[in-house]
């Protein structure tokens, strides 16, 4: 039978060989301590209590995926869903208690039967439809994230206090997260290696069909081992969901491919047969550690990705050379293997704390600058409109001298969780954070205003928690400025369709607020259709695509950013500008070449560069102490091809 742990067949070879066996069997917690000691090296702020705390807490959500996907994995499985299955099931938890009525435990236990449920369907449409996993838990993938969107029409919903606490810490420094991944990963250790279906899955995972054939009942296995995989899942989102305040139906997008590599990195083989929850505790924890080491070294939240990409390729080729160096399975449950791990990890523990206080003395020193420090949490970097916040803030920061580190949160609001820890744990002076959702940066803001640290947040609020100044236009007014426009443009008269934002972000709600009373005053323009674009190009091309099928007399467009106007103008041809009149929001510099032209006949302009200035000047000034107002209000403004030339955001 396969199993979850190497052994070499080849006898003692000397010390050279025996340390060179070590590190090959032991590749990801040889590689977690050179990440540690490496950024223990690099960076002053990452050997601190509570930024390894933050590591942990960091790791915790991916971890619990990761242990679920282990079983997954060791029999030779794939599952791309349990990102979106943890999503569903903390919108089921938040929907059902909050919106409901129901009592909080029955609530917990719908979202672990949500989580079940997925599972068992992955797992008949795989064991019994005989559909490859890759392509049923995609359809899972989609499904359940659709379902999330629908129950909470989009939006997030607060989640249930008892529940939060999960989130919360124990005695005021031990992360709740962090004992609920020890938890699960213990249970995982001990289903893996002491259960008939631990057993079955190594089976499985080495050859189904020799499993089949000793009298092992496949099909029903694989529907426990997704069903397992669907417990972990909700217990992920609950997790997940616990720190954010809230349940976000668009939450751990992505996180499926995490738990992957977290799998993949601890020495598991995508082929089956092998893999075991603390090598996958330890691949979810290199994630973690690069993910926060790279934050405070101040990189890109691009190249963090190449970063990770070329770690889980050198893991793979690792368990590649460790192959043909000679490895063998050992029988799952071999005696002398347990002891043997726990003297390895014992002797690991022992070098990285003798390694990493060596390296703490380069950091003796005090490591402040004369500067002031500032960090900047944007929701993303991949829009115009936030890369012209960046660049506003980046030239304020260089002429007051602030020294000013900045982060993409890809919008994700757990990722920007993240690295507002991080700023917070590294001592940054003051912070300015651009939420990708008001409710979930609440909790890492109110850390913030405990250690004393000011936080300015720019153009979109904080919900429940203090912030010294909010610098933003009115989304709402400008909505109602977009609405204007293209009403009066069509002469009060006329069929247009509406492009939404990103489902669950604030500026996509309030924009949309803001068109739906803008167009109160103007009973003869009909809204043929509303759909959602995400605030991207394509997806504008693509759907006003479609939507020109089913509205070829469409009129006029109003889209929630300028990069899905700009996809619309693509999909209309020669009709923008002419017979159908499009007004953007923004104020990008690809909208208003596109308002120059003439294609988009308008954009509301937030001046985005502004903003950025603004909150750096606000920053410092909270910082000094100095007063700051509440609410400072930069002014929304048409741009159409009449003051174009004249505008500058």
């Amino acid at each position: 039978m396969a199993a979850d742990t190497l052994k070499s067949t080849t006898g003692a070879g000397g010390g050279a060989a025996a340390v060179r066996r070590l590190l090959l069997d032991n590749g990801a917690l040889t590689a977690l301590i050179v990440l540690v000691v490496a950024m223990s090296a690099l960076s002053g702020d990452f050997l601190t209590t509570d930024n390894l705390l933050n590591v942990g807490v960091q790791a915790a959500v991916t971890a619990i995926l990761a242990f679920g996907v282990t079983f997954v994995i060791v029999s030779a499985g794939i599952d791309l869903s349990v990102g979106s299955v943890a999503a569903l099931s903390a919108t089921v938890l938040a929907w059902s208690a909050t919106q409901q009525g129901v009592p909080v435990a029955i609530a917990v236990a719908l979202a672990v039967v949500t989580g079940v449920v997925c599972g068992l369907v992955n797992g008949f449409l795989i064991a019994y439809g005989k559909l490859p996993p890759f392509i049923a838990t995609l359809a899972m993938l989609s499904v359940a994230r659709g379902l999330s969107l629908v129950i909470s029409e989009g939006s997030p919903i607060a989640f249930p206090d008892s529940v939060s606490h999960l989130g919360d810490t124990l005695g005021g420094w031990l992360p709740v997260p962090v004992l609920v991944m020890i938890v699960m990963g213990l249970v995982a250790a001990f289903v893996l290696g002491r259960t008939y279906i631990g057993r079955s899955m190594y089976a499985i995972g080495g050859n189904e069909e020799a499993a089949r054939l000793s009298g092992l009942r496949v099909k029903k296995q694989k529907l426990a081992i997704y069903a397992l995989s669907g417990v972990f899942a909700a217990a992920a989102g609950v997790v997940l969901a616990s720190r954010l305040s809230s349940a976000q139906p668009q939450a751990a997008d992505g996180y499926e491919l995490d738990a992957i590599a977290a799998v993949v990195i601890g020495g598991a083989s995508l082929a089956g047969g092998t893999g075991k929850a603390s090598g996958t505790l330890i691949g979810a924890l290199i994630l973690a550690v690069l993910r926060n080491g790279l934050n405070l070294l101040s990189v890109s939240a691009f190249w963090q990705q190449v970063v990770i990409g070329v770690v889980i390729a050198l893991a793979v080729l690792l368990d590649t050379v460790r192959r043909k160096a000679g490895a063998t399975p050992v029988a799952a449950g071999a005696g002398g293997g347990k002891g043997r791990q726990a003297a390895t990890y014992g002797l690991a523990a022992v070098v990285t704390v003798a390694i990493v206080g060596a390296t703490s003395f380069l950091h003796g020193g005090s490591s402040a600058t004369a500067n002031p420090r500032v960090g900047l949490a944007l929701s993303t970097l991949n829009n115009p409109f936030f890369v012209q916040i960046q660049s506003g803030a980046k030239a304020e920061a260089k002429k007051l001298g602030v020294d000013l580190t900045v982060t993409d949160a890809q919008n994700d609001a757990s990722q920007q969780a993240n690295q507002l820890q991080n700023f917070t744990s590294s001592g940054v002076d003051s912070i300015i954070v651009n939420p990708v959702d008001s409710d979930a940066a609440g909790p890492s803001v109110r850390a913030a205003d405990k250690a004393d640290i000011p936080v300015i947040a720019v153009d979109r609020g904080v919900n429940k928690a203090t912030t010294d100044a909010l610098v933003a236009s009115d989304n709402v007014a400008g909505g109602e400025l977009a609405a204007k426009t293209v009403a009066e443009k069509l002469g009060g008269n006329g069929k247009i369709v509406i492009l939404q934002g990103q489902a669950g972000t604030s500026a996509a709600r309030e924009r949309a607020e803001g068109f739906a009373k803008g167009l109160k005053a103007f009973p003869g323009i009909q809204v043929l259709a509303e759909q959602p674009a995400d605030f991207d190009r394509t997806k504008g091309l693509d759907v006003m695509s479609n939507l020109l099928q089913a509205h070829p007399d469409v009129q006029g467009v109003i889209a929630a950013n300028d990069e899905m106007a700009l996809g619309a103008i693509k999909a209309l041809g020669a009709k923008a500008g002419t017979s159908v009149q499009v007004v953007g929001f923004d104020g990008t510099p690809d909208g208003l070449k596109a308002v120059e032209q003439g294609t988009l006949y308008a954009s509301v302009a937030q001046q985005p560069s502004q903003l950025g200035r603004i909150a750096v000047d606000n920053a410092l000034k909270a910082l000094r102490g100095e007063k700051v107002e509440q609410t400072v209000k930069v002014p929304v403004k048409v741009v159409t091809k009449q003051n174009v030339a004249g505008f500058s955001g």
